[in-house]
This record gives structure tokens, C-alpha cells and sequence, in this order.
């Protein structure tokens, strides 16, 4: 194998690690985005479309040659005069073809698998993150709402509260109107009863002195009757 198919089939063996490391479940899509964020990744990710384009070019050169090389050694003619020393240099010129062909065409396929799960990776780590921030936002709308719903239900607890005191007191204050109006009745009531056993007492007491005037009236006028019959 010549020189640069061996920096070919190095750039596979490459390829294929980076393959490996990218699929491993161990890693987590934080972490490879940060990588890919790193500043010597920074640095080159600026010329990363130029880098990807030449390396696309030369490795689709070298598949081209090879398939060149498998036409030009697939055509010859193998008929008994040619030598069998010249048959096999054409059989392994063949399979050199063959082998540099496929090097060349897995080298292509794993630069394109290696660039979309590097696109992929990043984007599900986007996710994870907006993913993340939106949980977050949830979480602290419900936290919100819920120390809303607590100071509604507080301030309502409050005002309930103040509103039942302020009942209760209006309650308190009638009670005391009430029981004032009723201690104006009795002693209106006891005024009225000792006025009336006062009216009672006095009644008896002027209809004795009915009675008694009553009396010495009758006693004098029959007095006077009689000293006119002595007469």
C-alpha cells in the first residue's frame, strides 16, 4: 500500500473510532456539546465547511482513481498466451483497486455519518437544555401560582376573619343595647309598681278618712237631731 492510501486508510480507522466514541451511551450530549464548544473546536468550527468540502474533494478524487483503476484492470483480456506472472500482477493491481475503492468510499460515508450525529448530538443537547429551562419555568409558574393561590386564600381567610369580628362585635354592641333597654324596662317597671303601690297606699289611706269623716258626719248629724227633738 502506498503512502497515501495509507493516510487514507488511517483517516478510516480514525473515522471509525470517533464513530465509536460518538454512539457510546456512557458520554451524555452535555458533555460532547461542550466539547464541540471548546475554544480550539471554536476556532476551527469557522473554517469547518472549507475543511469539510477539501476533504470531500480529495477523498472523492481517490475514489474516482480507483474506480479508474478497477475499470482499467476489469477489462483486460485473460487469455492462455498472456503469462501467469503478468495475470497476477493484473489480478493484484485489481484487488488494490478494489481495496482503495472501498477505503475510499467508507472514508466518504463515515465524513458524512460523523457530520450528522455531530448536527444531531448538538441538537438534542438544544433540546435537553431548552427542555430544562422550560421545566424550570414551569416549576417557578407553579411555584408562583401557587403562593398566589396561598396569599388569595390568606387575604380571603383575613377578610372572612375581620368580617366575622366585625359581626361579632356588631352582635356584642346590640346585645349591650339590648340588655341596657331592658334594664331601662325593669326599672321603669319597678318605678311604675312602687308608683302604683305608693297610688295603692294612698287610696287606702284617703278612703279610711272617707270613712272616718264619713262617720262623724253620720255621728254629728244624728246628734243634732236629737237636741232638736229636746227642743
Amino acid at each position: 500500500m502506498s503512502l497515501v492510501w495509507t493516510l487514507i486508510a488511517g483517516f478510516l480507522y480514525t473515522e471509525i473510532a470517533v464513530v465509536l466514541l460518538l454512539v457510546l451511551p456512557g458520554i451524555s450530549p452535555y458533555k460532547w456539546n461542550r466539547f464541540f464548544k471548546s475554544k480550539f473546536l471554536a476556532m476551527l468550527a469557522q473554517q469547518a465547511h472549507l475543511y469539510f468540502f477539501l476533504i470531500m474533494g480529495v477523498l472523492v478524487l481517490f475514489l474516482l482513481e480507483a474506480i479508474r483503476e478497477m475499470r482499467k484492470y476489469s477489462n483486460i483480456d485473460n487469455s492462455g498466451e498472456v503469462h501467469l506472472n503478468v495475470e497476477m500482477q493484473h489480478s493484484m493491481r485489481l484487488f488494490r483497486a478494489q481495496r482503495n475503492f472501498y477505503i475510499s468510499g467508507f472514508a466518504i460515508f463515515l465524513v458524512l455519518v460523523i457530520r450528522k450525529l455531530v448536527q444531531l448530538i448538538s441538537a438534542q443537547a438544544n433540546l435537553l437544555a431548552q427542555s430544562e429551562a422550560s421545566m424550570k419555568q414551569a416549576q417557578s409558574a407553579t411555584a408562583a401560582a401557587r403562593s398566589l393561590m396561598t396569599e388569595k386564600t390568606d387575604k380571603a381567610k383575613e377578610a372572612t376573619e375581620d368580617s366575622t369580628l366585625n359581626e361579632l362585635n356588631k352582635l356584642k354592641e346590640r346585645v349591650q343595647e339590648l340588655t341596657s333597654e331592658l334594664n331601662r324596662e325593669k326599672k321603669d317597671k319597678e318605678a311604675v309598681k312602687s308608683q302604683a303601690e305608693s297610688l295603692n297606699r294612698e287610696y287606702d289611706r284617703l278612703t279610711e278618712e272617707y270613712s272616718k269623716l264619713q262617720k262623724q258626719i253620720t255621728i254629728g248629724g244624728g246628734a243634732k237631731g236629737a237636741s232638736i227633738k229636746d227642743d
